[in-house]
């Protein structure tokens, strides 16, 4: 081979969120997933973030209401053995097939409080003024709090540990008086709140966010949490873990979770965590003291697609300014929706139907970032407010296009407001490379460079949606068009692979 024997080019990887927060509770999610796996692996998904697997209050909660991490729907504890999502053993037919295809799973990780405890014990509180958590407005009374954990139907099997009221650091209901409100838990025991920064400072301090707040200074919690970390790697074949509100709990207890994970079960896995905020310096300082071990998800990046698509005529050469993608793209997981900012949800930002193609062919045609498609965008919404899968069914050839052809140096043209495009020029073993056009106005063009070495070449819109033929120009030049308010991805029409296009990607995930 000789000495100047060139690297194979990475291939370009891409994650799917495998739920959205309307899943029917029909406790058979994981056995859907598995069966889908092998048809996402094809259409260019590598790794799936699969929702909160850990027992959650009830047999309907999607697991953020988690009551027990020990307990994975093998225990008959909340009414039932199942999750929401399965039982474990369908999970680890899950986790087999996946490995199996090549597919990795991330486990999402919701370490911040529990849920549905088995008892009440009484305990010194103090009332906190819910807007400046810093502000006490009661004096210290004794309450009687939902925060006696037994697991019962464990028992002591893979943990011996059982949560008192020292174990937390905050309730928001009194069974005593029936009263709603934040309480701080004090008494013989640590000092309560995280300090900042070691959560965030939004309210004055952000460590209660809901349900029994877990107290990471308290030995007995990190030690359990820590174990659980390591059990879980050796029960289920993960590649990385998502964190769930990590603006709320001790961010030094994270670090140590991570290192300890990483040195004993870790390698290569990758950690996400929900640093849900819409502020670029609160992120990249998070991201700074955690070590870069590290990545987040880009939250400034999906107001800005929000703000784009209701806007009429918006500015598109601004779509990146003050986004996590732009200031780290090694730590940004970019994405266009997820089960928190869909419709009807807490955080919701609601993102235009016809914008949704666009937003995508932004995070998966470009060089930076880690792009994480949706579930919901995929396979369409259930619930009251039922939603088809978006993009007119071109996520899928816009997932493939990334895997196929979005590779090698980035030529931009963000020259006209309401158009821009822009050309990957592919690799000496990913030769074929792509041309990007979107508008958010009437319908494109652009002239853009794709190479001399294209020359004559015969380019063709992979989604479909552009009929024509473009030839490329001895210069290496060819005018790309897409419609109106649309997105057209040219790829030469003999490249390899093009015929993948011509499959249907089957999003009848609910068929009995």
């Amino acid at each position: 081979m000789g000495e100047h024997a060139q690297e194979p080019t990475p291939e370009n990887m891409t994650m799917m969120q495998g739920f959205e927060w309307y899943v029917p509770a029909d406790q058979k999610h994981w056995v859907r997933l598995e069966k889908h796996v092998p048809q996402l692996k094809q259409w260019g998904i590598d790794n799936i973030w699969v929702p909160p697997g850990c027992k959650g209050s009830s047999k309907e909660g999607n697991g953020y209401d988690v009551y027990d991490l020990y307990d994975l729907g093998e225990f008959d504890q909340k009414g039932s053995v199942a999750t929401k999502w399965g039982t474990k053993e369908e999970l680890l037919k899950l986790a087999h097939t996946a490995k199996k295809t090549g597919v990795g799973l991330y486990w999402d990780a919701v370490l911040n409080h529990k849920f549905a405890a088995d008892h009440r014990e009484r305990c010194p509180a103090v009332e906190v003024d819910p807007d400046n958590r810093n502000e006490f407005v009661s004096g210290q009374y004794e309450i009687d709090a939902w925060v006696g954990f037994d697991f019962s139907g464990r028992g002591d099997k893979y943990s011996e540990m059982k949560y008192h009221w020292y174990h937390f650091s905050g309730v928001d209901f009194n069974a005593a008086n029936k009263q709603s409100a934040i309480y701080k838990i004090l008494g013989e025991k640590s000092p309560g709140w995280a300090k900042t920064p070691d959560v965030d400072g939004e309210k004055g301090n952000y460590d209660y966010l809901m349900g029994s707040d877990l107290d990471y200074s308290h030995p007995e919690v990190e030690q359990d949490v820590l174990a659980w970390g390591k059990w879980l790697a050796e029960e289920i074949p993960l590649r990385g873990i998502r964190f769930d509100a990590i603006k709320h709990y001790s961010e030094e207890f994270l670090q140590k979770f991570i290192v300890e994970l990483d040195e004993e079960y870790g390698q290569g896995w990758f950690f996400v965590g929900e640093f849900w905020k819409d502020s670029l310096s609160d992120m990249t300082g998070y991201l700074d003291r955690m070590g870069h071990k590290f990545s987040l998800f880009d939250a400034p990046l999906v107001y800005n697609f929000s703000k784009l698509s209701r806007a009429s005529s918006a500015d598109l050469r601004q779509v990146f300014d003050g986004t996590l993608v732009q200031a780290d793209p090694i730590s940004a997981v970019t994405l266009v929706m997820n089960h928190d900012t869909q419709p009807y949800q807490a955080l919701e930002a609601p993102i235009e139907g016809w914008f949704k193609p666009l937003a995508y062919a932004l995070i998966l045609l470009r060089n930076t970032g880690y792009p994480c498609v949706w579930y919901g965008d995929l396979y369409g919404i259930k619930g009251e407010h039922p939603f088809p899968p978006s993009c007119g069914g071109a996520l899928p050839k816009l997932m493939l296009a990334r895997k196929l052809y979005a590779y090698g140096k980035q030529a931009d043209y963000f020259d006209f407001a309401t158009c821009i495009g822009w050309v990957r020029y592919g690799t000496w073993d990913c030769r074929w490379g792509c041309a990007t056009v979107i508008s958010n106005a009437g319908p494109g063009s652009k002239r853009m460079h794709v190479g001399e070495m294209h020359a004559g070449e015969r380019w063709t819109d992979v989604l479909g949606w552009q009929t024509q033929e473009v030839v490329i120009g001895d210069d290496g030049c060819g005018d790309f068009t897409c419609g109106q308010t649309s997105v057209s991805v040219w790829v030469n029409k003999d490249a390899e692979g093009r015929n993948r296009f011509l499959q249907e990607f089957d999003s009848n995930i609910y068929e009995e």
